[in-house]
């Protein structure tokens, strides 16, 4: 690639053989009208025939990377190894299901172009469903939506997470030195990634900017309420025992984290 890419996009994919496809096409003629070089990356571990449907749409095209093995890596696992390989400018990932369509990427494009080149511009910028302006489209089944809350609450005093409306949004976005930094240090595979991500942010000193974003459930939750919950517990156990020393002065940016 001759040129540095405004943005890597990262895809981590399971299950989605038959939508992946189509949510490449999407992200890649989005960024094409609006201009932007970029690259993509998908993530696709397991034998359920997303990898080899995500290589045919990107055979013969240089900026489309598809990576992966038959055994299962986890989310975690996918997105760290993406980031590795990634060379934009603002390095990034979204869900394969298209939950946050990749047009609210113009929100994220927005926040990092007025902030281009400012000591205090955010490291971070992070989809949420949370904020006043947030559309949910189709929100989650009741049930998840009051486990969600009691267990966002144990998770920010059990990992140390600072005030962030929504950690588990699948939509998040980082300038190139944050993102290798980050995920130079990330360790968890599974599903808490995200929060791992986000304590690691704060504790280096990053700041942190949510912006709103248009979400739809598609109904097709891969997590088992409880023996998933209970694998989530102990991984946020780990990322507080973890990462408990990590601190801003290890890192250029050397500022106490904002989250707006």
């Amino acid at each position: 690639m001759s040129e540095t890419p405004d943005i890597s996009l990262i895809l981590p994919a399971y299950n989605e053989a038959k939508t992946i496809a189509g949510t490449m096409a999407e992200a890649t003629a989005y960024f094409g009208r609006r201009g932007l070089r970029w690259e993509l990356i998908v993530a696709a571990d397991g034998t359920d025939g997303t990898r080899e449907a995500a290589r045919q749409v990107g055979a013969g095209n240089g900026r489309i990377q598809v990576i992966g093995s038959e055994l299962r890596g986890g989310k975690g696992r996918g997105i760290r190894e993406g980031v590795a390989l990634a060379t934009g400018k603002i390095i990034g990932f979204a869900d394969a299901d298209n939950k946050v369509p990749i047009t609210e990427f113009d929100k994220v494009w927005a926040v990092v172009q007025a902030r281009a080149g400012l000591q205090e511009g955010p490291e971070v910028v992070i989809g949420s469903r949370a904020l006043s302006d947030s559309q949910i489209e189709r929100s989650q089944p009741w049930y998840r939506k009051a486990g969600g809350k009691v267990f966002r609450a144990v998770m920010r005093t059990a990992a140390g997470l600072p005030a962030i409306g929504d950690s588990q949004c699948g939509f998040k976005f980082f300038r190139r030195d944050a993102a290798k930094e980050l995920f130079r240090r990330q360790r968890i595979d599974g599903y808490m990634f995200d929060v791992e991500i986000l304590v690691l942010a704060a504790r280096l000193g990053y700041r942190i900017q949510e912006v709103p974003v248009r979400w739809r459930d598609d109904r097709d939750s891969r997590l088992n309420l409880i023996t998933g919950n209970l694998g989530n517990a102990r991984d946020i156990l780990r990322i507080r025992r973890m990462h408990s020393e990590v601190r801003a002065e290890s890192t250029p940016a050397g500022s106490t984290a904002t989250v707006r």
